[in-house]
């Protein structure tokens, strides 16, 4: 991979990661609602789990997911309705819950898994496999653009959760707290709209 190209994902990876979507808008609020201690499996879920799924896309998945249309929008729709019933339970409890339990953050492997369903992710992880990995090289290519995306998301799950945490200080009623989750809960469901717009 030359500079060019290295600077162009480094740039399009800073893009992808820092912008409000699912993952940052779930983890500042996992960071507002339950502090940055019990959010550290969230960031390193989504830190993690979306460079591998970068790389798995790009040397294995990338040419059958461009190839299928059909496959494509069955993703896209489900992660649709999973970011949906994500959005809604925010926006009414302020967490991820089970009958019957309180309301917890994501673990670091429901975080991790998210990143499968997530539309945002599949979107920027075929294009990426389209424009970056090279198929004279698929391994080698796909590390890299795989590395570059766990430096950029670690910082900016990190960043996000250190962000939401530090949203405490205003929201210190359950009042806020509340209009808070709504806020999240509609800025998820708003990607939503945003990924059927493109």
């Amino acid at each position: 991979m030359t500079a060019d190209t290295l600077f162009a994902l480094l740039a399009l990876a800073t893009v992808a990661a820092w912008t409000p979507g699912p993952n940052n808008a779930l983890v500042a609020n996992s960071g507002a609602t339950f502090g940055l201690r019990r959010t550290w499996p969230h960031v390193f879920g989504i830190g993690l789990g979306f460079p591998l799924m970068v790389f798995l896309v790009g040397f294995f998945l990338g040419g059958l997911f461009q190839a299928s249309p059909l496959l494509r929008e069955g993703l896209r729709w489900l992660g649709a309705v999973v970011l949906i019933w994500i959005a809604w339970k925010i926006a009414t409890s302020g967490g991820i819950s089970t009958p019957g339990r309180e309301p917890r953050p994501f673990t670091f492997l429901e975080a991790a898994a998210f990143q499968w369903i997530n539309p945002k992710g599949w979107a920027f992880a075929v294009a990426l496999t389209s424009q970056f990995v090279d198929p004279a090289s698929p391994l080698e290519s796909a590390f890299i653009v795989g590395a570059v995306f766990l430096v950029v998301g670690l910082g900016s799950a990190t960043t996000w959760a250190v962000l939401g945490q530090a949203i405490t200080r205003w929201v210190n009623t359950a009042h806020r707290l509340r209009w808070f989750n709504i806020a999240m809960g509609a800025v998820i469901a708003g990607c939503v709209v945003l990924l059927f717009l493109d």
